[in-house]
C-alpha cells in the first residue's frame, strides 16, 4: 500500500504493526526506535527523581543555616525541615516506582535482545515480547511502596534525616548553654517532653522501616555484589 492510499481507519492499517512483529527484518528496524524512546522516558523520570533529592539537600542546607544563625533562631525550624523531608520522601515514592517501571522494560529489551546478540548461548526470558506488550497495553508498577520506602530511606533520606536529628539534638542541648533543653526544645503550645517523645518515636519508626528486610522486586539495579573480573584492575 502506498502512502497516498494509506487509510488509518481500515483493518489493514490497524494490523500493520502486527505484520511488522511477524517479520524479523521489520521488527528489528522498529526495535531501535522503541528502545530509544523507552531509554529517553527512563532518563526523564530519573532526572525528576534526582531533582527531588537535590531539593532535599538544598532544604537541609537552608534549615541548618537558619537554625544556627544565632542563639535567637527558633530550634523548631529543624523540626519543620524533618517534616519537609518526609513530604519529599512521599513524592519520591511515586517517582521511583514510575522510574522502575520504565527501567524494567528497558532491561527486558537489553537482557533478551542485545545480550542475546552478544552471547546467543545465553538465557532468554520466556515470552519477553508478550510481557512487554502486556505492560504497554496495561502499564503496571513493578516494585511495592514498602520496598520503595525502604530503598529510598537507605540510599538518601535516612542519612539526610539523621543529619537533622543530630543538628536538632545539638541545638537544644549545647548550642545555648545557658538554656535548659526543656526550654529550648519547647514548641509554641507543645511541651518539650511531648516534642522529644514524638521525635524519638518517629525516628525509631524510620529506623525499623529502613532496616526491615524484604524481598527484592526493583528491576535492573546493581546488586550488592563483588565486581566481575573484567571490571577489576590487573
Amino acid at each position: 500500500m502506498s502512502d497516498d492510499e494509506f487509510d488509518p481507519e481500515t483493518e489493514e492499517a490497524r494490523e500493520i504493526a502486527a505484520e511488522a512483529g511477524e517479520e524479523s527484518s521489520e521488527f528489528l528496524s522498529l526495535l531501535p526506535h522503541y528502545y530509544r524512546g523507552e531509554v529517553g522516558q527512563m532518563a526523564t523520570r530519573l532526572d525528576r527523581l534526582d531533582l527531588t533529592t537535590d531539593w532535599a539537600i538544598g532544604l537541609i542546607a537552608a534549615v541548618l543555616g537558619l537554625s544556627f544563625a544565632s542563639a535567637d533562631s527558633p530550634p523548631y525550624l529543624l523540626l519543620i525541615g524533618m517534616l519537609a523531608l518526609t513530604i519529599f520522601l512521599l513524592f519520591d515514592i511515586r517517582r521511583y516506582r514510575s522510574y522502575d517501571a520504565a527501567r524494567a522494560r528497558v532491561r527486558m529489551i537489553e537482557e533478551n535482545v542485545f545480550a542475546n546478540a552478544f552471547d546467543p548461548a545465553g538465557a532468554v526470558h520466556e515470552d519477553w515480547r508478550t510481557a512487554i506488550a502486556s505492560d504497554l497495553r496495561t502499564p503496571t508498577l513493578k516494585v511495592s511502596a514498602r520496598e520503595t520506602v525502604t530503598r529510598r530511606l537507605r540510599r538518601v533520606y535516612f542519612p539526610l534525616l539523621s543529619v537533622l536529628l543530630v543538628a536538632w539534638l545539638f541545638r537544644i542541648t549545647f548550642f545555648v548553654p545557658e538554656e535548659s533543653w526543656r526550654e529550648t526544645a519547647t514548641v509554641p503550645g507543645v511541651p518539650a517532653s511531648t516534642v522529644v517523645t514524638v521525635v524519638g518515636l518517629y525516628y525509631l519508626a524510620l529506623l525499623v522501616v529502613t532496616a526491615w528486610p524484604n524481598s527484592r522486586q526493583a528491576m535492573g539495579e546493581f546488586h550488592d555484589e563483588e565486581p566481575g573480573e573484567w571490571k577489576t584492575d590487573e
